[in-house]
This record gives C-alpha cells, structure tokens and sequence, in this order.
C-alpha cells in the first residue's frame, strides 16, 4: 500500500485510525434470534458447497467445462461464507465492535472479491447455457475445458485488481472525524464516506465497480436469455422446448436468488429503514451460499445421480466392514 500510495505523493501524509466501530446491528431487537439463524445457514453453506466440491473431485463423470464453474462457485460461495458469517457473529454476540484498520480492509476485501465472484460465475454459467442453446452442433468447440478455465481465472484476475484498486484508494484517505461504519462488515460506501479529504476518486470507483462487477453481468444474463428465449419460441414441439428450458432451470434460480434482493435494496434504498436495509444486505450475501448447491443437487440431473453413486458405494463397503 505504501508503493501503492507513493505514485499519488512522497510527503503526503494520511491519518489512519487504529480502528472502526462496526455499528451495523447495535440496538436492533431481539438480534440473537438473528445469530443463530445466521450460525445455521452458515452451516448449511459449509456442508453443501463442501458436498458439492466433493462430488465433482470425486466422480470422474462431472468432467464436463461447465463444471469448472459450478466447481468455482462452489468455492467463491464457502470463501465467502467463511470470510463474512464468522466475523459478523464475533462482532455482535461477543461486542467486538471495534475492528482494527487493516483487518477491516482485510474484511472488506474477502467480502467484496467474493460477492463479485458470485455475479461473475452466473456469468459463466449463462455463456454454458447460451452456447448449449443457440449453437448445439458447435457446443463442444465453443466451450472448452480451456475456455472455460481461462474465463475463471480472467474473472478472479479482474475482480482481484478491482477491489485492490479500490482498497489502495481507500489507504490515501484521512479519517478524522467518525469511525462508525453504519453496516455489519467494512462497507467501501460507507469507508470512504468518512473520510475528510478529498475522496473523489474514492467515489468515481465506488459507483464504477457496482457497473462493472454487478451490473454488467446482469445485463449479460438478461441479454443472453432474451436471445434464447427468441430460439426457444422458433421450436415448434412444445415438450422440446420445455424440455431445453428445463436445463437453464437451474442457473435461473441461482440469478433470481443472488440479483433480486440486491436489486429491491437498491432500488428502493430511500424508501427502505436503515435497519432493514442492512438486514436485507446481509441476508443477501449469506442466502445464495446456502442455497446454490441445494439447488444445483435438486434440479441438476448429473449431481444427483453422482451423488446417489457415490452414497451407495459407501454402504455396502460399510456392511461389509461390518
């Protein structure tokens, strides 16, 4: 950070606090309920995104590109997890308010890299699904083992520079005034907000990395199945269309889970109490974890079979330990 800062000015001087004070659930009622229902989706999430790595390292049928990605938000999905629900219940049910300056630029930078991850592996999973659509007989030349691989890793490189970008602006702002953050985890909006020198810059990316990293892909997502959506209505038996829609089915759920309650936060953020806005934030970030491989074991027919596999030869190695 301090390379990152010399570019900007060799004399210049920044106060940094030693600390903020996360306030984002203080004086809420009855918030212990709240904990534990934030302990026992933070479970779920660890089991079944570990589950559904497993699965896919396990069974040598679930090969396929896509599965790449599945594989990759598995993984975003228990970072994620890991990085946010821990820390949010340390702060709140042990009154740990006060979270050191470069920890809360360590948590803001898990948290961010991986809800950026999360929009951007739907992204992967729409171009499977758009591909396996609109171009059936080229399939298998347009996604690729290795143009899926080098769609992740592009994506975690991009989304990776981003927030450092972001952090290493943050890391030339003075805080002399408040160090309270009106969230429940180190928010970039409300960072920056606090400082009191010049954080225009600070602003610019602000409004820029939602575009880029939420936004964007949204309007991939949408755009893509506008497009498959006019191939479907050109299919004239109603059970083949039916039955091709049924594998976005999947993807679908994941897009509708993650977008809408961030996209009915923003939207109606003036209109929403502080206290439930940040909520509803939360809840957002800690639901599609949780419910991504459920959904994925339920509606993807591969999964499910691999999983039923690999159970039943569990249990007959067990009666005949036995």
């Amino acid at each position: 950070m301090d390379l990152f800062n010399s570019v900007f000015g060799m004399n210049t001087t920044f106060i940094r606090p030693p600390y903020f004070i996360i306030s984002g659930f203080i004086g809420l009622p009855n918030m212990k309920y709240y904990y534990v229902f934030l302990f026992f989706v933070f479970i779920i999430a660890l089991l079944g995104n570990v589950a559904v790595m497993t699965v896919i390292c396990l069974d040598h049928n679930l090969r396929a590109p896509k599965y790449i990605a599945v594989f990759n938000l598995a993984f975003v999905d228990l970072i994620g997890s890991c990085a946010l629900v821990p820390k949010v219940l340390d702060i709140s049910l042990f009154n740990h308010y006060y979270v050191p300056y470069n920890d809360c630029l360590t948590f803001l930078f898990f948290c961010y890299v991986c809800l950026s991850m999360q929009a951007l592996n739907l992204v992967a999973l729409c171009y499977d699904r758009l591909m396996a659509i609109m171009f059936p007989l080229h399939y298998h030349v347009k996604v690729t083992h290795k143009i899926m691989f080098s769609m992740i890793t592009f994506f975690w490189f991009f989304v990776i520079t981003c927030i450092l970008t972001a952090i290493g602006l943050l890391t030339r702002l003075s805080f002399c005034k408040s160090l309270v953050i009106n969230s429940y985890f180190c928010d970039h909006g409300q960072l920056y907000k606090l400082a009191c020198n010049d954080n225009f810059p600070n602003s610019v990316i602000g409004n820029l990395l939602p575009a880029l990293l939420l936004w964007l892909p949204f309007l991939f997502i949408v755009s893509s199945y506008i497009c498959i959506g006019c191939v479907l209505a050109k299919v004239t038996a109603a059970n083949e269309r039916a039955k091709t829609f049924k594998t976005c089915t999947a993807h679908l759920s994941l897009v509708v889970i993650y977008f809408l309650p961030i996209i009915v936060t923003f939207t109606m953020s003036s209109r929403i109490h502080p206290n439930y806005r940040i909520i509803n934030l939360s809840l957002t970030s800690v639901f599609p974890p949780m419910l991504n491989p459920i959904i994925y074991v339920l509606q993807t027919q591969e999964i499910k079979v691999s999983l039923k596999k690999i159970l039943k030869i569990r249990r007959p190695s067990r009666i005949t330990g036995k």
